[in-house]
């Protein structure tokens, strides 16, 4: 109610403002007509001051604010990357049962086109991902996680990230296996149904990072011609890959 009570008290002073100048104009100048010329010309303005300062500045300004978002966007997935994302790709890849189809479709090269990224991306949407960890690899999983948990952290309160819910919920599914093998004091004894359970979580985590890293090399492509190359140099899917050029 005080927030209403303001704008209507900032609103009927305005008004009272303006009445007051165009009274005062009448009284000095004692031109009555005059001064409704102008006042109604004014309001024959007024639509397209609205049209260009709403729908145009407003526009304008919002598609900037926009892309400077995206782009600091695209620097934390970025960091997130480097920092753990392609790692865990690496370590996730090797025990994906049809790994030998994900790497025919991810095979990307460095002069591929937007429509062919598109094309794999589409492709590896059909892929049929089957996840069977070994448990060496399953505890090398959970040293790493436990590892990189303060980073994986301190990225849900990046603000930046709150206007990429699929990277958002990709994070969070990473924190939640992070505790189911956190509680976990030994790997080496599981039942059948929480192995198959710590492989479905496992699953909803790889998927989603390939896509996201698919969109972050689509970004690079066309934004950051040099960071594109080197991730081209570092593709998980690509056995030949090699850093040095």
């Amino acid at each position: 109610m005080k927030k209403i009570f303001k704008q209507l008290v900032v609103i009927f002073s305005l008004i009272f403002i303006s009445a007051s100048i165009y009274s005062f104009q009448i009284f000095i100048f004692k031109k009555p007509d005059d001064t409704m010329f102008y006042l109604l010309q004014d309001f024959a303005f007024l639509p397209l001051q609205i049209l260009i300062v709403t729908f145009i500045i407003t526009n304008i300004l919002k598609t900037r604010e926009k892309n400077i978002l995206q782009n600091k966007m695209y620097m934390v997935i970025g960091a997130f990357f480097s920092q753990l994302g392609l790692k865990l790709i690496k370590d996730l890849a090797i025990d994906d049962l049809h790994i030998k189809d994900a790497r025919q479709i991810l095979n990307i090269e460095s002069n591929w086109t937007e429509k062919e990224l598109m094309n794999a991306k589409k492709l590896i949407n059909k892929h049929n991902f089957v996840i069977k960890i070994s448990t060496e690899n399953l505890i090398k999983l959970k040293n790493n996680l436990l590892k990189e948990k303060p980073f994986l952290l301190g990225l849900l309160e990046n603000q930046n990230l709150l206007e990429h819910e699929l990277f958002s919920d990709l994070l969070w599914t990473i924190c939640h296996l992070t505790e189911e093998l956190e509680y976990r004091e030994n790997l080496d004894n599981l039942s059948k149904k929480d192995y198959e359970h710590l492989c479905y979580d496992i699953k909803r985590i790889y998927y989603p990072l390939i896509t996201q890293w698919l969109q972050y090399i689509n970004h690079l492509k066309f934004n950051y011609p040099f960071i594109y190359s080197l991730v081209i140099r570092t593709n998980p899917f690509n056995e030949d890959a090699k850093v040095e050029l």
